[in-house]
């Protein structure tokens, strides 16, 4: 009987692999996005628009996004960008401002996009790839990804709120957790160095503005383990062998 239970079970097993997850396969976005995208109608299999978000694609389906043929055999690309002031981490903009794609146009013919977002007026390390499991990976916070900041203040933060940022404390969209924190050394007591793992919308900028501190700089030196050592402002460049395999291997 056992046996016969174990069998049922497993042919009843959906098959195929789930839509999302085929978008992100190939490159074109995250699963989250993909998920987006599948509920506005840009997704066809077999010529058939699909807004049911837990479809499965079988070996012999068609898929397309946005009338373009989705070829899930696509080469893997890793950019990784210095990004400067002034630019917008998207693919695109509505108010046609400068893009982070228009920095990286020549890295390849392949539709790539930007993982773990920075503020226009941010500067600092940001992933630009084709891997959606990785991206989504990532960008997820069971992940606990890891980020340095370089921050400058408009003026020296005090001892007391140090402390309490050290400590943890509640914004109002949930706890504050600072991984370490300290003075830059040899430098004014403005400048100060903080990394976490929380990723949630201008986190970095709201934790000192709630303590009455203005942000005066902002730039992120490290990025799941990836730094700018010989990487100059505005440059990009190809993610080696060894950062792919700590990325895809090792908690970061």
């Amino acid at each position: 009987m056992s046996g016969n239970k174990n069998k049922d079970q497993l042919s009843d097993k959906p098959s195929g692999i789930r839509l999302n997850k085929y978008i992100a396969n190939a490159g074109i976005c995250s699963r989250r996005k993909a998920d987006e995208h599948i509920a506005n109608g840009a997704v066809k299999v077999n010529n058939k628009t699909i807004l049911e978000m837990g479809y499965r694609i079988q070996p012999k389906d068609k898929v397309s996004f946005n009338g373009k043929p989705i070829n899930r055999k696509q080469k893997a690309v890793y950019v990784l960008l210095n990004k400067p002031k002034d630019f917008i981490s998207t693919t695109n903009d509505e108010r046609d401002r400068k893009t982070v794609m228009n920095l990286v146009e020549k890295a390849t013919d392949q539709r790539i996009y930007p993982v773990g977002r920075l503020d226009r007026n941010t500067t600092g390390l940001i992933l630009i790839t084709n891997d959606g499991e990785l991206a989504n990976y990532l960008s997820h916070p069971s992940s606990n990804t890891k980020k340095l900041y370089a921050v400058q203040l408009d003026k020296p933060l005090q001892k007391k709120h140090f402390e309490l940022i050290v400590k943890g404390f509640q914004l109002e969209d949930g706890p504050v957790e600072v991984d370490a924190m300290d003075y830059v050394k040899n430098k004014a007591k403005t400048h100060i160095g903080i990394e976490l793992h929380i990723g949630r919308n201008r986190i970095v900028r709201r934790i000192f503005e709630h303590f009455e501190y203005k942000v005066v700089k902002l730039d992120r030196v490290m990025y799941a383990g990836l730094t700018k050592k010989d990487l100059p402002r505005g440059r990009w460049r190809y993610l080696t062998k060894t950062e792919l395999i700590h990325l895809k291997h090792f908690k970061t």
